[in-house]
């Protein structure tokens, strides 16, 4: 039976338990072997650019996962110039690890509108699990935009790989208005992620 790896890519500026639960939820679900967080330097996606440098970000990322073996973090995306595309990471990672794994990319429900102008979608779908997270108390993400795209079977194999995650009301843009108001933030964040953030200044207007 071959091994499965989630791979978890996003900004997580900061990181924060929501991040956390989620991929522990998914791997739990899946039974995965390991999981790959994966910051991104440029989203393709996304017209602003992280608040927090590259380092600071796959630094705090570190200090989340200390205690949980088999979670790893991986800096492939920002190492790589210019927009980080799902599908070079995905064969990044099928390079590193070898044929005998299967990968399942995570991703949220809200992306679902945009997948059919993601680069490569078609190669993508058939080289990894794409799995679209679904959060509790939310419609159920509908494929049915992306037949003109996709071939039925790829749209098919996308509603299998649905995850119906708990929800987590906890996001980065909250946190860091919170950081810089000068508000509570030590029940959404890792302690040791709050004392970097707060030994290196970061989020401060």
């Amino acid at each position: 039976m071959n091994d499965k790896v989630i791979l978890f890519g996003g900004t997580f500026d900061p990181i924060h338990y929501g991040h956390l639960r989620v991929a522990d939820y998914a791997c739990e679900k899946i039974k995965a072997q390991q999981v790959v967080l994966i910051p991104v330097l440029c989203s393709p996606h996304k017209e602003s650019l992280p608040a927090a440098d590259g380092l600071a970000r796959f630094e705090m990322i570190s200090l989340a996962l200390a205690e949980r073996k088999n979670f790893r973090v991986s800096d492939c995306e920002l190492k790589r110039a210019g927009p980080s595309y799902t599908l070079d990471t995905v064969r990044h990672f099928r390079t590193e690890y070898g044929k005998g794994v299967n990968f399942y990319w995570l991703v949220g429900a809200d992306a679902v509108k945009d997948l059919a102008r993601w680069y490569g979608i078609k190669e993508l779908v058939d080289a990894c699990n794409l799995c679209v997270m679904h959060r509790a108390g939310f419609e159920r993400p509908v494929f049915a935009g992306l037949g003109g795209v996709l071939e039925p079977a790829q749209v098919e194999k996308l509603r299998r790989n649905v995850i119906r995650t708990p929800l987590i009301d906890i996001n980065s843009t909250e946190i860091r208005c919170k950081l810089v108001s000068g508000a509570d933030v030590s029940g959404m964040l890792d302690p040791k992620v709050l004392e970097y953030i707060k030994e290196n200044g970061l989020y401060i207007a």
